[in-house]
């Protein structure tokens, strides 16, 4: 899939306890505090995956603290799994980019929709499906990742699907 593009200051707060990740991902300044930014920082990545149900164990997952870029490959069951890995990788606060590496056999690709200030999910509902009554495809298509309709943020991004 390539690089998907996501909000740096937005998202799940993974490193907020990790003085040096947030330091180094803020400001790099010499090798040795990135790569240990870095690896805290996968390790925090990949434990969030499992909070989230998703295949961390089979995944190989790396993030750059320099670029502030998750690469992520390996094999997933479903392209919905792959979609929400990426989700999960790139809604973390810090987190510019994600580099899908991933593999799956093939599936229906879905869209994806960055929420602004204003947005609901109804209102997210009504543009992509011309029904606002259809919110409830893309909450349960962004499970586990949001426990409720009405908790979504500015800068989130969320899989609209087909």
């Amino acid at each position: 899939m390539g690089l998907i593009a996501f909000l740096k200051d937005a998202g799940e707060k993974l490193f907020g306890s990790s003085p040096e990740v947030k330091a180094a991902v803020a400001e790099p300044t010499q090798a040795d505090k990135v790569a240990a930014a870095s690896a805290a920082a996968s390790t925090a990545i990949k434990a969030y995956l499992k909070t989230q149900s998703l295949p961390a164990d089979a995944l190989d997952l790396s993030f750059n603290a320099a670029d502030g870029t998750v690469t992520v490959a390996g094999a997933v069951e479903s392209q919905e799994v792959r979609e929400k890995v990426v989700l999960c990788c790139g809604n973390v606060d810090g987190v510019n980019g994600v580099h899908d590496q991933m593999t799956c056999p093939p599936g229906e690709a879905c869209q994806y929709h960055t929420v602004v200030r204003g947005d609901t999910l109804s209102g997210i509902a009504k543009k992509f499906y011309g029904n606002a009554n259809a919110y409830m495809k893309i909450f349960e298509a962004n499970k586990p990742m949001l426990s409720h309709p009405d908790k979504i943020y500015p800068g989130q991004n969320l899989r609209i699907p087909n």
